[in-house]
């Protein structure tokens, strides 16, 4: 029987990804670790290894096809004994290729369902009361997937009293088994769903004409959004419409910490090559010393869900790095139990393969918190956007010479401002102010940091 091979989930909230390159052609004998194409995701670009063997019968989606939505099929598989050439592919259209692509007709889907070939999750889905009945469209109709049917009319549950999680209140798989781990009672005989109020209206921006008419035509140039500024765009909105954002700003001396970063440094032995085995940035100090702020206020180390606080026993430090098109944050991994050579060295090795976006999800995805440094460009303060599930981020501006006030006289010190952004919901003020005095008594006495 012939396999058919998905486009797989490279992580948890991928809905869909790029098919960049197919590294086997069609006739080409497969055997399960094979490297079989690569695959690009907003972040970073994958491989994609095979599981079973067999030879590759047919490519059903072309390389440089964009937006493939998750579990569709991509290629086909000949098992052992069948005639590649007597398998064909699916009738339905592939994904939407690249501008250079020809688009491909989209199979019509009955209203209210998507069309065949479209992601199964919207980009932004509108809001579900929770415990509300599942959404009716003119008369009785439910939005629910074929495969949320199938498993309520096995349990005998009424999709009417289940409320949707998926785009526009849509009742997907795990709402149903939500529904039966919860309780719910089977469907009574004759009953009818009763129709959801509809949702509050939500302010929406500017559409893309509107915008247009403000400029006279031929006075700028289009340039398409990619993948990876549709997630930031659409995260970061999520972050500061969902997120009550407050900000605490301290002011932190450098003057030891530089004095001691140029010892550490200094002693750096040499490798075969003649090159130090490390050199520590002040970056290095700061996500230790985050770290290690977060263990001394463990309150602080938490992520926010509606049913409970995440406490984290770690402090999982996601740093911001700009890469072309954006920007990503890789995770140094329990950062408080690293020593600061090992963190600079992590540090160097996660950047550059964030910039060649070779990064895996598990290094840039969950965390505990994040730091976003922008001193090197000269920025004296600002405040950074929390990146769920993190509580808090960290704004590190640059230090530089100021005049300040010790023993009731002016004096002269390298001083850096951080700021950090928290969630109210998870961290409140005298909290948030607790954990920045514990990260400035360590950046002010950096030695804590070595032990």
């Amino acid at each position: 029987m012939p396999i058919n091979i998905l486009m797989p989930a490279l992580s948890p909230t991928m809905e869909k990804g790029n098919l960049a390159k197919w590294l086997k052609k069609e006739g080409d004998a497969v055997k399960a670790g094979d490297i079989l194409a690569e695959i690009e995701t907003d972040k970073a670009t994958m491989e994609v290894e095979a599981v079973d063997e067999g030879v590759l019968a047919k490519i059903v989606v072309p390389e440089g096809t964009s937006d493939v939505p998750v579990n569709d099929v991509i290629a086909i598989l000949a098992a052992e004994g069948e005639d590649p050439k007597a398998i064909t592919a699916p009738s339905a259209a592939p994904a939407k290729a690249d501008a250079s692509k020809a688009e491909a007709p989209k199979a019509e889907a009955p209203k209210g369902e998507p069309a065949k070939g479209e992601p199964a999750k919207a980009e932004a889905p509108a809001p579900v009361a929770k415990g509300g009945p599942a959404p009716v469209s003119g008369g009785n109709r439910i939005f629910a997937s074929p495969l949320a049917r199938r498993l309520a009319k096995e349990a005998g549950i009424d999709l009417a009293a289940i409320a949707g999680s998926g785009p526009h209140g849509r009742i997907v798989e795990r709402d149903v088994k939500a529904a039966l781990a919860g309780g719910t009672k089977p469907a009574a005989a004759g009953a009818q769903p009763v129709p959801k109020a509809a949702p509050a209206p939500v302010a929406t921006g500017m559409s893309d004409e509107q915008i247009k008419k403000l400029f006279e035509p031929g006075s700028y140039e289009e340039v398409p959004h990619d993948s990876m500024r549709k997630t930031i765009a659409r995260r970061l909105t999520e972050s500061k419409q969902t997120i009550p954002h407050f900000y605490l700003s301290v002011d932190c001396e450098l003057d030891t910490l530089l004095a001691l970063r140029e010892q550490i440094n200094a002693a750096a032995p040499k490798g075969e090559d003649g090159k130090p085995a490390y050199k520590l940035s002040v970056n290095d100090f700061v996500i230790k010393a985050l770290a290690m702020a977060l263990m001394r206020v463990p309150d602080a180390n938490v992520s926010w869900t509606e049913s409970a606080m995440l406490r984290h026993k770690h402090a999982d430090v996601g740093v911001a790095v700009a890469i072309p098109g954006g920007l990503i944050t890789p995770i140094v991994r329990k950062a408080e139990t690293k020593s600061l050579s090992a963190i600079s060295n992590e540090m160097k090795d996660l950047a550059a393969r964030a910039r060649a976006r070779k990064l895996k999800p598990e290094e840039y995805q969950g965390g505990s918190t994040a730091v976003s440094n922008l001193g090197m460009y000269g920025i004296k303060e600002f405040s950074a956007v929390i990146n769920p599930p993190h509580a808090t981020i960290l704004a590190v501006g640059a230090g530089e010479k100021r005049v300040i006030v010790k023993n009731d006289a002016p004096a002269v010190a390298t001083v850096m401002t951080v700021t950090l952004s928290t969630d109210h919901r998870a961290v409140d003020g005298a909290l948030g102010a607790e954990l920045i005095a514990a990260f400035k008594q360590l950046i002010e006495n950096p030695m804590g940091l070595l032990v």
